[in-house]
């Protein structure tokens, strides 16, 4: 691996790291630091949405507001380069998300999977292109009646 290599591996994963951030925090105003032009998500695992990245974020917002508190883990980042500019990369997250109930407790819900993702150097720096969440467990289960906002 060249060193601009190693610094292409680490600005990669300081941009997933930051993807986990703006969801977390609600920080939207970083979604155009974490997609790039054209870019979309796919978060039909978790019974979301699919599409361009700003309508399906707008998707995610309302989808969090009913649980306040999220932690995101991202680990196991695997970058792999296709040519000068683009990449392709799998990450393992954890996402516990949790609410106040009435009596103070959390009611927690964790997910957790895959992300796949693509990604180019733009002028800015690298950028998700296409983002494909694969959830593959949920530790917990929403709350009878609950429907996740459309």
């Amino acid at each position: 691996m060249s060193y601009a290599r190693g610094e292409d591996r680490y600005e990669i994963e300081q941009l997933l790291y930051r993807y986990s951030w703006m969801a977390d925090e609600r920080k939207w105003e970083l979604m155009d630091t974490v997609f790039g032009p054209g870019g979309t998500i796919d978060y039909t695992s978790t019974g979301g949405h699919k599409g361009p990245y700003r309508p399906t974020l707008e998707w995610l917002h309302r989808a969090l507001a009913g649980w306040p508190i999220n932690l995101h883990f991202i680990t196991n980042v695997c970058i792999e380069f296709t040519g000068e500019d683009t990449a392709q990369s799998r990450c393992m997250f954890l996402a516990p998300m949790a609410r106040l109930r009435d009596d103070g407790s959390q009611e927690v819900i964790t997910n957790a999977g895959y992300y796949h993702d693509r990604l180019v150097r733009t002028a800015e720096g690298w950028r998700i292109v296409e983002r494909d969440c694969r959830q593959t467990v949920q530790i917990g289960q929403l709350p009878s009646g609950y429907v996740i906002p459309d």
